[in-house]
Protein backbone atom coordinates (compact mmCIF):
# COMPACT_ATOMS: atom_id res chain seq x y z
CA UNK A 1 0.00 0.00 0.00
CA UNK A 2 2.73 2.27 0.87
CA UNK A 3 3.61 2.74 -3.20
CA UNK A 4 0.24 2.95 -4.44
CA UNK A 5 -1.95 6.59 -5.41
CA UNK A 6 -4.94 6.61 -4.45
CA UNK A 7 -7.77 6.99 -6.50
CA UNK A 8 -10.56 9.43 -4.26
CA UNK A 9 -13.27 8.19 -6.19
CA UNK A 10 -12.66 4.61 -5.93
CA UNK A 11 -10.95 3.89 -3.09
CA UNK A 12 -12.95 2.27 -0.51
CA UNK A 13 -12.77 3.71 2.84
CA UNK A 14 -14.14 3.53 6.64
CA UNK A 15 -15.18 6.53 7.75
CA UNK A 16 -14.89 6.96 11.75
CA UNK A 17 -16.68 9.91 13.34
CA UNK A 18 -16.31 10.78 17.15
CA UNK A 19 -17.41 13.34 19.34
CA UNK A 20 -16.40 13.47 23.08
CA UNK A 21 -15.70 15.22 26.14
CA UNK A 22 -12.07 17.11 25.40
CA UNK A 23 -9.25 15.41 26.91
CA UNK A 24 -5.72 14.86 26.52
CA UNK A 25 -5.03 11.71 24.32
CA UNK A 26 -7.97 11.33 21.98
CA UNK A 27 -5.85 11.90 18.76
CA UNK A 28 -2.79 9.72 20.09
CA UNK A 29 -5.06 7.24 20.94
CA UNK A 30 -7.25 6.42 17.73
CA UNK A 31 -4.06 6.99 15.46
CA UNK A 32 -2.43 3.82 17.55
CA UNK A 33 -5.39 1.92 17.52
CA UNK A 34 -5.79 2.49 13.57
CA UNK A 35 -1.40 1.94 13.31
CA UNK A 36 -1.56 -0.85 15.09
CA UNK A 37 -3.54 -3.04 12.75
CA UNK A 38 -1.72 -0.75 9.61
CA UNK A 39 -4.35 1.18 8.73
CA UNK A 40 -4.00 3.87 6.23
CA UNK A 41 -5.35 6.93 7.44
CA UNK A 42 -6.23 9.02 3.97
CA UNK A 43 -7.73 11.88 5.36
CA UNK A 44 -7.91 13.49 9.11
CA UNK A 45 -9.63 16.34 10.85
CA UNK A 46 -10.46 17.40 14.17
CA UNK A 47 -11.69 20.19 16.00
CA UNK A 48 -12.27 21.21 19.69
CA UNK A 49 -14.79 23.02 20.86
CA UNK A 50 -13.49 25.16 23.99
CA UNK A 51 -16.96 26.31 24.99
CA UNK A 52 -18.79 23.18 25.10
CA UNK A 53 -15.88 21.43 26.16
CA UNK A 54 -16.40 18.99 23.28
CA UNK A 55 -13.96 17.16 20.81
CA UNK A 56 -15.40 15.72 17.19
CA UNK A 57 -12.92 13.92 15.35
CA UNK A 58 -13.16 12.17 11.27
CA UNK A 59 -11.08 10.23 9.88
CA UNK A 60 -10.88 8.07 6.99
CA UNK A 61 -8.98 4.85 6.67
CA UNK A 62 -7.99 2.69 3.65
CA UNK A 63 -10.37 -0.29 3.94
CA UNK A 64 -7.86 -2.79 2.24
CA UNK A 65 -5.14 -1.69 4.81
CA UNK A 66 -7.18 -3.52 7.43
CA UNK A 67 -6.84 -7.00 8.23
CA UNK A 68 -10.50 -7.15 8.45
CA UNK A 69 -14.10 -6.28 7.23
CA UNK A 70 -16.14 -3.22 8.99
CA UNK A 71 -18.25 -4.94 11.56
CA UNK A 72 -15.04 -6.46 13.14
CA UNK A 73 -13.65 -2.81 13.35
CA UNK A 74 -16.58 -1.28 15.39
CA UNK A 75 -16.29 -4.52 17.55
CA UNK A 76 -12.10 -3.59 18.49
CA UNK A 77 -13.01 0.19 18.39
CA UNK A 78 -15.65 -0.49 21.03
CA UNK A 79 -13.25 -0.45 23.98
CA UNK A 80 -11.83 2.91 23.11
CA UNK A 81 -15.17 4.81 22.52
CA UNK A 82 -15.87 3.68 25.82
CA UNK A 83 -13.02 4.69 27.56
CA UNK A 84 -13.46 8.16 26.07
CA UNK A 85 -17.40 8.25 26.06
CA UNK A 86 -17.23 8.81 22.63
CA UNK A 87 -20.54 9.29 20.56
CA UNK A 88 -19.14 7.48 17.17
CA UNK A 89 -20.17 5.82 14.01
CA UNK A 90 -17.79 4.17 11.95
CA UNK A 91 -19.37 3.74 7.82
CA UNK A 92 -17.95 2.15 4.76
CA UNK A 93 -18.19 4.39 1.59
CA UNK A 94 -19.22 1.61 -0.56
CA UNK A 95 -22.00 1.32 1.21
CA UNK A 96 -24.15 3.56 -0.70
CA UNK A 97 -27.01 5.74 1.55
CA UNK A 98 -30.85 5.76 0.42
CA UNK A 99 -31.95 8.68 -0.34
CA UNK A 100 -35.42 9.51 -1.03
CA UNK A 101 -36.36 13.28 -2.71
CA UNK A 102 -39.74 15.13 -1.76
CA UNK A 103 -40.94 18.00 -4.20
CA UNK A 104 -43.46 20.36 -5.03
CA UNK A 105 -43.69 21.66 -8.33
CA UNK A 106 -40.52 23.76 -8.49
CA UNK A 107 -37.36 21.13 -10.21
CA UNK A 108 -34.22 23.43 -10.22
CA UNK A 109 -33.24 21.70 -6.99
CA UNK A 110 -34.27 17.99 -8.23
CA UNK A 111 -32.94 18.85 -11.64
CA UNK A 112 -29.87 19.39 -10.13
CA UNK A 113 -29.57 16.76 -7.66
CA UNK A 114 -30.84 14.29 -10.15
CA UNK A 115 -28.02 15.62 -12.69
CA UNK A 116 -25.30 15.19 -10.47
CA UNK A 117 -26.77 11.51 -9.34
CA UNK A 118 -26.21 10.44 -13.19
CA UNK A 119 -23.00 11.81 -13.26
CA UNK A 120 -21.67 10.27 -10.56
CA UNK A 121 -21.23 13.00 -8.39
CA UNK A 122 -23.87 11.63 -5.49
CA UNK A 123 -22.95 8.16 -4.67
CA UNK A 124 -26.34 7.66 -3.57
CA UNK A 125 -29.31 5.32 -4.36
CA UNK A 126 -32.81 7.31 -4.82
CA UNK A 127 -36.04 4.73 -4.38
CA UNK A 128 -38.58 7.24 -4.94
CA UNK A 129 -39.44 10.74 -5.57
CA UNK A 130 -42.37 11.86 -3.49
CA UNK A 131 -44.36 14.90 -4.56
CA UNK A 132 -48.05 16.44 -3.08
CA UNK A 133 -48.51 17.74 -7.61
CA UNK A 134 -47.50 15.66 -10.38
CA UNK A 135 -46.30 18.50 -12.23
CA UNK A 136 -42.61 16.13 -12.12
CA UNK A 137 -43.90 12.86 -12.79
CA UNK A 138 -42.43 12.52 -16.78
CA UNK A 139 -39.13 14.19 -15.52
CA UNK A 140 -38.48 11.79 -12.70
CA UNK A 141 -39.88 8.47 -14.52
CA UNK A 142 -37.74 9.42 -17.80
CA UNK A 143 -34.71 9.29 -15.13
CA UNK A 144 -36.11 5.84 -14.39
CA UNK A 145 -37.08 6.33 -10.63
CA UNK A 146 -40.64 5.61 -9.48
CA UNK A 147 -42.77 8.74 -8.49
CA UNK A 148 -44.94 8.75 -5.79
CA UNK A 149 -47.80 11.63 -5.94
CA UNK A 150 -49.54 12.25 -2.23
CA UNK A 151 -51.67 14.45 -2.97
CA UNK A 152 -52.52 16.76 0.27
CA UNK A 153 -55.97 18.21 1.50
CA UNK A 154 -55.11 21.49 2.83
CA UNK A 155 -57.77 21.12 5.40
CA UNK A 156 -56.76 17.46 6.79
CA UNK A 157 -52.89 16.75 6.01
CA UNK A 158 -52.78 14.00 8.27
CA UNK A 159 -53.77 11.27 5.61
CA UNK A 160 -51.28 13.04 3.25
CA UNK A 161 -48.43 12.42 6.09
CA UNK A 162 -49.40 9.22 6.72
CA UNK A 163 -48.77 8.01 3.50
CA UNK A 164 -45.42 9.81 3.44
CA UNK A 165 -44.57 8.10 6.37
CA UNK A 166 -45.14 4.73 4.83
CA UNK A 167 -43.83 5.53 1.75
CA UNK A 168 -39.87 6.59 3.78
CA UNK A 169 -40.48 3.47 5.69
CA UNK A 170 -40.81 1.31 2.06
CA UNK A 171 -38.06 2.97 1.12
CA UNK A 172 -35.74 2.03 3.98
CA UNK A 173 -34.18 5.84 3.44
CA UNK A 174 -31.30 6.83 4.77
CA UNK A 175 -31.98 10.24 4.10
CA UNK A 176 -35.06 12.54 3.10
CA UNK A 177 -34.31 16.06 1.19
CA UNK A 178 -36.58 18.32 1.13
CA UNK A 179 -35.95 19.73 -2.32
CA UNK A 180 -38.43 22.52 -2.32
CA UNK A 181 -41.29 20.37 -0.75
CA UNK A 182 -43.63 23.32 0.49
CA UNK A 183 -44.61 21.74 3.51
CA UNK A 184 -44.03 21.94 7.12
CA UNK A 185 -43.00 18.24 8.04
CA UNK A 186 -45.02 17.51 11.55
CA UNK A 187 -43.26 16.88 14.41
CA UNK A 188 -43.69 12.89 14.34
CA UNK A 189 -41.72 12.60 11.45
CA UNK A 190 -38.89 14.81 12.76
CA UNK A 191 -38.75 12.60 15.84
CA UNK A 192 -39.05 9.65 13.55
CA UNK A 193 -35.59 10.69 11.29
CA UNK A 194 -33.81 13.12 13.70
CA UNK A 195 -30.77 14.83 11.76
CA UNK A 196 -32.07 13.02 8.86
CA UNK A 197 -34.26 15.18 7.24
CA UNK A 198 -33.04 18.16 5.02
CA UNK A 199 -34.19 21.20 3.81
CA UNK A 200 -33.17 23.90 1.82
CA UNK A 201 -34.70 27.40 2.73
CA UNK A 202 -34.38 30.28 0.23
CA UNK A 203 -33.04 32.54 2.91
CA UNK A 204 -29.83 33.33 5.25
CA UNK A 205 -31.00 32.02 8.04
CA UNK A 206 -32.09 33.20 10.86
CA UNK A 207 -33.18 36.10 8.44
CA UNK A 208 -36.43 36.50 6.42
CA UNK A 209 -38.07 32.61 7.98
CA UNK A 210 -41.39 31.94 6.62
CA UNK A 211 -43.19 32.03 3.32
CA UNK A 212 -41.83 34.69 0.11
CA UNK A 213 -37.58 35.54 2.00
CA UNK A 214 -36.96 37.30 -1.43
CA UNK A 215 -40.00 39.93 -1.31
CA UNK A 216 -38.86 40.53 2.39
CA UNK A 217 -35.41 40.91 1.09
CA UNK A 218 -36.50 43.04 -1.38
CA UNK A 219 -38.42 44.98 0.88
CA UNK A 220 -35.39 45.35 2.64
CA UNK A 221 -33.33 46.70 0.27
CA UNK A 222 -30.58 43.96 1.04
CA UNK A 223 -27.43 43.78 -0.66
CA UNK A 224 -27.29 39.97 -0.56
CA UNK A 225 -29.37 37.20 -0.53
CA UNK A 226 -28.74 33.33 0.42
CA UNK A 227 -29.44 30.21 0.37
CA UNK A 228 -29.86 27.76 3.56
CA UNK A 229 -29.37 23.97 3.84
CA UNK A 230 -30.19 22.96 7.26
CA UNK A 231 -31.61 19.75 9.40
CA UNK A 232 -35.50 19.65 9.91
CA UNK A 233 -36.72 19.74 13.33
CA UNK A 234 -40.13 20.51 14.94
CA UNK A 235 -39.20 24.16 14.98
CA UNK A 236 -39.53 25.79 11.87
CA UNK A 237 -36.33 26.80 9.86
CA UNK A 238 -34.67 26.52 13.42
CA UNK A 239 -32.86 23.53 12.37
CA UNK A 240 -28.75 22.80 12.72
CA UNK A 241 -27.37 24.33 9.71
CA UNK A 242 -25.34 22.54 7.32
CA UNK A 243 -24.77 24.97 4.70
CA UNK A 244 -24.68 28.86 3.87
CA UNK A 245 -23.57 30.73 0.61
CA UNK A 246 -24.59 34.65 -0.64
CA UNK A 247 -25.26 35.84 -3.41
CA UNK A 248 -24.24 39.97 -4.58
CA UNK A 249 -27.15 42.22 -5.14
CA UNK A 250 -28.05 46.06 -5.71
CA UNK A 251 -31.07 48.30 -6.02
CA UNK A 252 -30.54 47.51 -9.58
CA UNK A 253 -32.16 44.01 -9.05
CA UNK A 254 -35.85 43.38 -9.00
CA UNK A 255 -37.97 40.88 -6.84
CA UNK A 256 -37.46 38.63 -10.25
CA UNK A 257 -33.86 39.08 -9.95
CA UNK A 258 -33.81 37.98 -6.73
CA UNK A 259 -35.66 35.26 -7.48
CA UNK A 260 -33.46 33.85 -10.46
CA UNK A 261 -30.12 34.50 -8.65
CA UNK A 262 -31.57 33.08 -5.77
CA UNK A 263 -32.25 29.30 -7.27
CA UNK A 264 -28.79 29.16 -8.51
CA UNK A 265 -27.42 29.75 -4.80
CA UNK A 266 -30.13 27.06 -3.62
CA UNK A 267 -29.20 24.53 -5.99
CA UNK A 268 -24.92 25.13 -4.93
CA UNK A 269 -25.88 25.12 -1.13
CA UNK A 270 -28.22 21.96 -1.12
CA UNK A 271 -25.80 20.09 -3.46
CA UNK A 272 -22.73 20.58 -1.14
CA UNK A 273 -25.21 19.98 1.91
CA UNK A 274 -26.52 16.65 0.90
CA UNK A 275 -22.62 15.54 0.23
CA UNK A 276 -21.32 16.91 3.53
CA UNK A 277 -24.35 14.76 4.89
CA UNK A 278 -23.97 11.26 2.98
CA UNK A 279 -19.93 11.32 3.13
CA UNK A 280 -20.18 11.41 6.96
CA UNK A 281 -18.52 14.65 7.21
CA UNK A 282 -21.61 16.32 9.36
CA UNK A 283 -21.46 16.01 13.32
CA UNK A 284 -24.24 17.98 15.12
CA UNK A 285 -24.22 18.86 18.90
CA UNK A 286 -27.08 20.39 20.63
CA UNK A 287 -28.38 23.25 17.22
CA UNK A 288 -25.18 23.45 15.82
CA UNK A 289 -22.91 21.28 13.51
CA UNK A 290 -19.52 20.35 13.00
CA UNK A 291 -18.80 20.47 9.38
CA UNK A 292 -15.35 18.77 8.18
CA UNK A 293 -15.47 19.41 4.34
Amino acid sequence: MENMALDPQNTRRYRISISCPDTVGIVAAVTQFIAEYKGWISEAHQFADPEACTFFMRYEVVADSLPFELDTLKEKFAPLAEQFNMSWTITDSAQRKRVVLMVSKEAHCLSDLLYRWRAGELNIDIPCVISNHDDLRSYVEWHGIPYVHVPVDMSNKEPHFQAVREQIAASDADLIVLAKYMQIIPEELCEIYPNKIINIHHSFLPSFIGARPYHQAAERGVKQIGATCHYVTSELDAGPIIEQDVQRVTHHNTTKDMVRLGKDVEKAVLARGVRYHIEDRVLVYGNKTVVFG
